[in-house]
C-alpha cells in the first residue's frame, strides 16, 4: 500500500498526463480542460455553500431540536462527512472522470452498481439544485418583503424560483472558465460574507443570548415525544448543507491535473466549509432576540427576522442580500455539476435520449442540453411546494437521500476490491479501511433516517416526500434498466479510430 498523501504536509504527487489518463479510462477528451485547483475545490465550496444550506434549513433546526441539536449536530456531522469526503476523495483520484460516482462503481463493482448509483447520483444533483435555487427564491422574496412590502406566497416565490433557475441555465452555457471564475468569486464572497454576518450579529444587539442556551438549548416543535428522534431529525440541517462536494469530481475532465486537485478539492471544501459554518450557526444562535417571533416571522424566514431584530429593517436588507448572491453562486456551480452527470450519464447511453443530452458545444466545449435538462427536472421536483408548507424541506431531504447513498457504493466497492483496487496519486494509505468503514455506516444511517416523517401528525401535507421520490426514481431505473441494459455501458480503453468516432459523434 502506498504512503497516505492526503495531508497537506507531504510532497506534492507528480502530474500524469490528464488526457491520456481519460482515454485509459475509455474516455476521448471532448471537453475543455480551463480549470485549475482553486477553481476546482471552488466549486465544491460553492455548492457546499453555508450560506445557502445553513441559512434556508435554520428554521427547520429552530423547531427540530433548536440550538443544541444546531450547533452540535453541525460539529458531529462535519467529521463523519469529513470522513466519507476522504474515503471518496481517495477513489476520485484513481478514476477522475465526470460520471464520478457511477463509473467508479460500475469499474469496481461492475454495471448494475454503477447503474443504480447513476441514478442516484442524478436524483441528488437534481433535488439539490431544487433545494438551492428554491431556499435562494424564499430569501428573495424575504428581501423583497423587506423593501417593497411584496408578499411572498408559494405561487410568486415559485415564479421567482424558475427566474433563477433560467439564469443559472444561461450562464452555465458559457464556458467552463466563467464556471471556474464564478466560483473563485463565489469562495470570497461565501468567506467575507460570513465574517459580516457574525461580526454584525456580534457587534450592534445590545442582548445576545447566553452559551448555555446557544450550546444547551432543545426546543421540539416537530409534534414528536421523543428526544432522541427529533435529535436525529434535526441532523438535516447539517447532512443536507454538507452535500454537493462530488462536484469537484464531476468537474475532473475539466480540472488540471485532476488526479491530485479534484480529490483534494473535495477535502478542502469540506474541511473549510466545517470551520465557517459553525462559525456561522452561532452568530446568528447568540442573536436570537425572540425566539417565538423568529420561527414565526412574517419574511417566511427565521434567519432574516434574526437580523431585523438585532441590526433594523435596513441592515438586515444589506445582510440578506448578501445571502442571496451566497445562494446564486451556489445554485449555478450546482448546474454545472449536474449537467456533467447528465452529460456523462447519457455519453454512457443511460438516460433515455441519451443521443441529445450528450451533445457538446463546438464553440463553448459544453453540453448544452444537459444543462437544459437539468434545471427542467430541477423545475419539476420542486412543484409541490406549490401545495404543501412542507415541501421543501422534503427537496432537501431528497438531495440528501439520492446523493449520500451515492457516495457511498463506491467507498464500499473500494473496500471490498481490497489489494485489486489500483489507488491514484492521492491516496489516504493505511487509513483507508478505518475511514472507509466509518464512511459507509455513517451513509446507511442517515440515509434511514431521512427517510423518515420530520412531522407529526403525519398528513398528506406534512408527510416526508423523499422516501416516495427514492421509490420511483429506484423503479424507473429497474425499468429503464430492461429498456436499456444492452445499450448501457461504460467504455474499456479505445482500441480504434472508429470507437473513439463514436463518442465524438456527440460534439455538434
Amino acid at each position: 500500500m502506498s504512503r497516505t498523501t492526503w495531508s497537506s504536509s507531504t510532497v506534492p504527487a507528480p502530474r500524469q498526463d490528464e488526457e491520456q489518463k481519460l482515454r485509459e479510462l475509455g474516455y476521448q477528451p471532448v471537453l475543455a480542460r480551463r480549470m485549475g485547483a482553486f477553481g476546482n475545490f471552488a466549486i465544491s465550496f460553492s455548492v457546499i455553500s453555508i450560506l445557502s444550506g445553513c441559512m434556508t434549513l435554520y428554521g427547520f433546526g429552530m423547531n427540530t431540536g433548536g440550538p443544541a441539536v444546531m450547533l452540535w449536530g453541525w460539529a458531529g456531522v462535519g467529521l463523519f462527512v469529513l470522513c466519507v469526503g476522504l474515503a471518496l476523495a481517495e477513489v476520485t483520484s484513481a478514476y477522475p472522470t465526470s460520471g464520478a460516482l457511477y463509473y467508479m462503481a460500475d469499474r469496481l463493482g461492475g454495471r448494475r452498481w454503477g447503474w443504480y448509483t447513476g441514478w442516484l447520483n442524478l436524483l441528488g444533483l437534481l433535488g439539490a439544485i431544487a433545494g438551492i435555487d428554491y431556499g435562494a427564491a424564499l430569501f428573495t422574496g424575504a428581501f423583497l418583503n423587506l423593501r417593497f412590502g411584496f408578499e411572498p406566497t408559494p405561487e410568486k416565490t415559485f415564479l421567482i424560483f424558475l427566474c433563477i433557475l433560467l439564469v443559472h441555465a444561461l450562464l452555465n452555457l458559457f464556458n467552463v472558465r466563467l464556471v471556474s471564475l464564478l466560483n473563485s468569486i463565489s469562495v470570497w464572497w461565501h468567506l467575507a460574507g460570513v465574517a459580516v454576518i457574525v461580526g454584525a450579529l456580534a457587534i450592534v444587539p445590545d442582548h445576545h443570548q447566553s452559551p448555555s442556551f446557544v450550546f444547551g438549548e432543545f426546543f421540539d416543535g416537530t409534534g414528536w415525544d421523543n428526544p432522541l428522534y427529533v435529535t436525529a431529525i434535526g441532523l438535516l440541517l447539517a447532512q443536507y448543507t454538507f452535500s454537493g462536494y462530488d462536484a469537484s469530481a464531476h468537474l475532473s475532465e475539466e480540472t488540471s491535473n485532476a488526479s491530485v486537485t479534484a480529490a483534494r478539492g473535495i477535502v478542502r471544501a469540506i474541511w473549510a466549509s466545517w470551520i465557517a459554518g459553525f462559525v456561522l450557526l452561532a452568530g446568528l444562535t447568540f442573536a436570537i432576540q425572540d425566539y417565538a417571533g423568529t420561527l414565526g416571522t412574517d419574511t417566511g424566514v427565521p434567519p432574516a427576522q434574526i437580523m431585523i431584530d438585532a441590526v433594523g429593517e435596513s441592515g438586515a436588507t444589506a445582510l440578506l442580500l448578501i445571502v442571496i448572491v451566497a445562494q446564486l453562486f451556489c445554485g449555478n456551480a450546482e448546474t454545472a455539476a449536474a449537467s456533467r452527470m447528465v452529460f456523462a450519464f447519457s455519453r454512457d447511453n443511460a438516460l433515455p435520449g441519451s443521443a441529445l443530452w450528450r451533445k457538446v458545444s463546438s464553440r463553448t466545449q459544453v453540453p448544452v442540453p444537459a444543462v437544459w435538462l437539468s434545471v427542467g427536472l430541477a423545475a419539476a421536483i420542486a412543484l409541490p411546494s406549490l401545495y404543501s408548507a412542507t415541501a421543501y424541506t422534503a427537496v432537501t431531504a431528497i438531495n440528501v437521500i439520492g446523493i449520500t447513498p451515492a457516495y457511498a457504493i463506491p467507498i464500499f466497492l473500494r473496500l471490498r476490491a481490497g489489494d485489486r483496487f489500483r489507488p491514484g496519486p492521492w491516496n489516504l494509505g493505511r487509513w483507508s479501511r478505518p475511514i472507509g468503514w466509518v464512511a459507509v455506516v455513517w451513509v446507511a444511517f442517515v440515509t434511514v433516517l431521512f427517510c423518515l416523517p420530520q412531522a407529526s401528525p403525519v398528513t398528506v401535507s406534512s408527510m416526508n416526500y423523499a422516501a416516495i421520490a427514492l421509490a420511483v426514481v429506484l423503479v424507473l431505473a429497474t425499468v429503464w434498466w430492461f429498456v436499456a441494459r444492452r445499450s448501457y455501458s461504460t467504455p474499456q480503453a479505445y482500441g480504434s479510430d472508429r470507437e473513439q468516432a463514436e463518442v465524438a459523434e456527440g460534439i455538434v
